[in-house]
């Protein structure tokens, strides 16, 4: 499972080693073969981006969702949310990154962040 989910989605069959330099990349077979063993439907996974903030593959067995808009500040990709309405319904929540005159840096001069206490 680790392999699949740390590992990149491919127009190919089988495995394949990975551009990254680590991990790997895999077919349809594979994911088909992975939702046959476990008796899922579909995989929802991240940590790829995509421009569109999301993508699917597979005749639509396996979803990627990127979360982070704008990716290092140079990327202009937008993002999403996956939604689970119900078993067989799924939304997504597509968003840009703020616009830079909205953002501004807060100011914990006076307290901590909740998140340190």
């Amino acid at each position: 499972m680790c392999d699949l989910m740390w590992s990149d989605p491919d127009d190919i069959h089988g495995w394949g080693i990975s551009a990254r330099g680590a991990g790997y990349v895999f077919g349809g077979d594979i994911v088909q073969q992975f939702l046959h063993t476990n008796d899922l439907r579909k995989v929802a996974r991240s940590h790829q981006l995509v421009m569109e903030g999301h993508k699917w593959m597979f005749d639509e067995r396996l979803v990627t969702v990127w979360s982070a808009p704008n990716y290092c500040y140079r990327c202009g990709n937008v993002a999403s949310a996956l939604e689970l309405e119900g078993p067989n319904e799924i939304h997504f929540q597509t968003f840009e990154a703020a616009p830079p005159k909205f953002r501004q840096v807060p100011d914990f001069s006076m307290r901590s962040p909740d998140y340190f206490l």
